[in-house]
């Protein structure tokens, strides 16, 4: 079984949601919604995916929730509550979206905040102690500047079930590595955290970039995390501006299979599937989703 953990949905006739869906954002500028995506799971035998938000409002994270209920290969829902609220506020919000048996994570889009040290304010500290006491999954969008910060509340929230997304966004582009890798590192003894190998495209060159670019990422990225804690993750249609969702499946699946010597012949099969259904405590799933 096959789970794409990281993918999206979105449309410009909700533009309270989705601001930055205009004609600047080029192959975004458009709807992607369930029937636009199941094709290209079909033809790389995916089975299940996780939609995460890809807005800041808990309307789009309803909206996501009915598409999921109407759509059998959507395993999980990601959704928006907001942190930095008072906790009685974020308890009623976040339980309200619980009693749905699709809401598998919550995520608060930290890279787009002005504040780099937002995951450190007291309340947003407080909030992430009730996820953390729900072992309910969380997930972190930041870039690699985030990653300090990322630590130290790790280290005030022990116990969190947390996973990276898209590696923390490393800037493939400019090949840089050091301050990424060491925060990584340090990030990686937590046991309870987890990393998405995905997006990696988009932070490469998007019209020139080479599988051996990746290398440098997705390498040091399995040694410290183990092939246990990793996820595949399309990040579609985000990644369209980079490649299609068959390139970015089989970039990730031959870097795989160049370290399988070194990870073991089930690495692939854990993070292409059973990796994710671990994380997200996805109830027994079907072989295969309509």
């Amino acid at each position: 079984m096959k789970i794409d953990a990281h993918q999206h949905f979105w449309s410009t006739q909700r533009p309270n949601d989705y601001g930055f869906l205009t004609p600047d954002a080029g192959v975004l500028y458009k709807d992607y919604l369930p029937a636009d995506l199941r094709p290209h799971l079909q033809d790389n035998d995916i089975d299940y995916t996780i939609l995460v938000q890809a807005a800041e409002t808990e309307d789009e994270t309803r909206w996501l929730l009915e598409l999921a209920e109407k759509t059998g290969y959507v395993a999980g829902v990601v959704g928006w509550v907001n942190f930095d609220t008072d906790p009685e506020s974020f308890q009623k919000a976040l339980n309200g979206f619980r009693k749905h048996e699709k809401f598998v994570g919550v995520r608060p889009m930290l890279q787009d905040l002005p504040d780099d040290r937002f995951i450190l304010r007291p309340r947003v500290l407080e909030n992430l102690r009730t996820v953390a006491n729900l072992d309910f999954p969380f997930e972190l969008l930041v870039y690699p500047r985030h990653l300090p910060y990322v630590y130290e509340m790790l280290q005030r929230v022990p116990g969190l079930r947390a996973v990276i997304d898209h590696l923390a966004k490393p800037d493939i582009r400019s090949a840089k590595l050091d301050l990424w890798l060491f925060w990584m590192e340090q990030i990686s003894t937590f046991p309870n955290v987890w990393c998405k190998l995905s997006g990696m495209v988009t932070e490469a060159d998007h019209k020139s970039w080479k599988p051996e670019d990746f290398k440098p990422y997705v390498f040091p990225v399995m040694d410290c995390f183990g092939a246990n804690r990793l996820m595949f993750g399309s990040d579609w249609p985000v990644c369209l501006q980079a490649a299609t969702y068959g390139g970015v499946y089989r970039l990730l699946h031959d870097l795989l299979e160049q370290r399988a010597e070194k990870t073991g012949s089930n690495a692939c099969k854990a993070i292409f599937g059973e990796n994710a259904a671990a994380f997200y405590k996805l109830s027994p799933l079907n072989n295969k989703a309509g």
